[in-house]
């Protein structure tokens, strides 16, 4: 029996909903994923095809899923209306807050993907994570800021992910604080760099006063 794209597509949503319920409790594992690919109900060729490199495409499929989950909910008028330090703020909540009822799976998959053979996708589901977030927030630079907003933002989630993975508080109210914080301790770095810079301009090239003058010798070695 064949199976087509849309029937392993269907398939692959349906086992990763199903595995992420055993995860808390078998770890991000072989063992949660055939439990997930059973409890999933679907075709034995589905099920064999669904995640045929097994944990490391499961993961990776479950952070492309997260990533697309997160973009459809963005409210594009809310955020227009925003100044960006708000815009950030918002979709990492947003991100978290859709993970609220999977957070012993993503528990379970950060420390899978702590694990030194798999620290490049973790660096690749990371990246996206942030790249997605930049987008559907409206950033549409292409010069060295590009990846520097993509670097710091990088670091604001992986520290707010920790913290709010520890958070037994209500509604996850000290993350949030949290979050804040680590946002101001970013726009600090962006100022200074930028003050940097102006007086950068100000003063004087050293390297100028180095320089022969058209016409000079150049000094002796």
């Amino acid at each position: 029996m064949t199976t087509d794209a849309t029937e392993l597509a269907r398939a692959r949503e349906r086992i990763l909903a199903a595995t992420l319920a055993h995860v808390p409790f078998d770890g991000w594992s072989a063992k949660a994923l055939a439990a997930g690919i059973r409890d999933a109900r679907v075709s034995e060729a589905a099920g064999k095809l669904a995640f045929q490199d097994g944990l490391s495409e499961l993961a990776e499929y479950y952070a492309r899923h997260a990533d697309e989950r997160m973009l459809a909910a963005i409210d594009d008028a809310a955020v227009a209306r925003m100044p960006m330090r708000a815009r950030i703020a918002y979709v990492v909540r947003l991100r978290l807050e859709q993970a609220a009822g999977e957070r012993e799976a993503v528990r379970a998959l950060m420390s899978w993907l702590a694990l030194p053979g798999n620290q490049p996708l973790a660096a690749r589901c990371l990246y996206r994570a942030v790249d997605a977030m930049w987008h559907g927030v409206g950033d549409t630079s292409t010069d060295f800021n590009f990846y520097t907003k993509r670097a710091l933002l990088a670091a604001v989630l992986g520290a707010t992910v920790l913290h709010w993975l520890a958070d037994d508080s209500e509604g996850f109210s000290e993350t949030w604080a949290f979050l804040d914080r680590r946002i101001d301790d970013v726009i600090g770095i962006e100022k200074a760099k930028g003050r940097l810079k102006e007086l950068a301009e100000k003063l004087p090239d050293p390297f100028r006063i180095l320089r022969p003058r058209s016409g000079s010798p150049p000094p002796p070695r």
